[in-house]
């Protein structure tokens, strides 16, 4: 049986989903007419109840893609065709402690605390108001109990060894949604074991770029570049084909995980002609890196 404060999903007949707090002497006016929210709280989830004018509506549970779709937002937030490649990516789930930069308006955070179960959710923001925002949402739908969140910038690090974030217990993932995340992995790697799988989410292909330049100078590996592309088709079985419109492309996903190497290890991989030339390019690349950083060095002994 519902109960006042429950957070129901309410079905019209046309199929169109709306979110509503039961909240009692606070019905709910629509154009079919008044629902009764003491008639809601009589029914049974799947059920349906009718509004004054006799129109049915149906009472569901709310899904996740119902909490992540309805809060409210001061930022874009990701969209759930992405949400559940990076949780699978990043291994959300019991037992695991998963950090998120930033926070935004709490819509990842949603489903991260969803996923993680026993495990906790560290969540990152720099700016106040989205902080507020993202608590206030992740409260809204009923979730958080296993989240943490912290107004911090994440530029001064994650807080590993302050006893009142991480207190010296490294993370097993991260999710790092930021603008120049390449300016934290330095600090990325302080906070993760060894092995973790790190996400990005970036908008545009140069900051992809940028991104894959700046892990090939520190010990990342097995780095893949994602774009999730959702073609719905029209479930009519005499007349199945694609449906007008899709959900193309939204965002970059890169995925890389914190990887030590040994001379043994680099000793014993075999690689193919494509991989030797692959290969021969980013130690070109690193040669240019290295003679950079010494001519500006020599630049500033100059100086001196």
């Amino acid at each position: 049986m519902l109960q006042y404060g429950d957070l129901v999903c309410i079905v019209s007949v046309r199929g169109k989903r709306k979110l509503h707090r039961v909240l009692e002497r606070e019905n709910w006016h629509t154009q079919h007419g008044v629902i009764d929210m003491t008639e809601i709280v009589k029914t049974e989830y799947g059920s349906e109840v009718k509004s004054s004018l006799g129109v049915p509506f149906r009472v569901e549970r709310p899904q996740l893609h119902d909490l992540i779709m309805g809060i409210k937002r001061q930022t874009q937030i990701m969209y759930p065709k992405d949400m559940g490649i990076i949780c699978m990516k990043l291994g959300v789930g019991n037992g695991r402690t998963i950090l998120e930069a930033g926070s935004g308006s709490g819509g990842f955070t949603i489903a991260l605390s969803w996923f993680s179960g026993h495990g906790h959710v560290h969540s990152y923001e720099a700016r106040e108001e989205f902080h507020t925002l993202a608590k206030r949402n992740v409260e809204w739908a009923g979730v958080g109990q296993n989240v943490t969140f912290h107004v911090r910038d994440i530029e001064n690090g994650f807080g590993l060894n302050d006893p009142q974030i991480l207190n010296g217990k490294k993370a097993d993932a991260l999710f790092l949604d930021v603008r120049t995340p390449w300016d934290y992995l330095e600090h990325a790697l302080e906070a993760l074991v060894p092995g973790a799988p790190i996400a990005f989410l970036l908008p545009c292909i140069d900051q992809v770029s940028k991104l894959l330049l700046a892990l090939e100078k520190l010990p990342f590996e097995s780095t893949e570049v994602l774009e999730v592309l959702v073609r719905p088709w029209k479930a009519i079985p005499e007349r199945l084909r694609p449906a007008d419109r899709m959900c193309a492309h939204t965002c970059f996903l890169v995925f890389t995980k914190h990887q030590e190497r040994s001379e043994d290890w680099d000793k014993n991989l075999t690689l193919g002609t494509r991989e030797r030339k692959q290969q021969a390019a980013r130690e070109k690349r690193l040669g240019s890196y290295e003679d950079s950083d010494a001519h500006d060095m020599d630049d500033m002994n100059t100086f001196e």
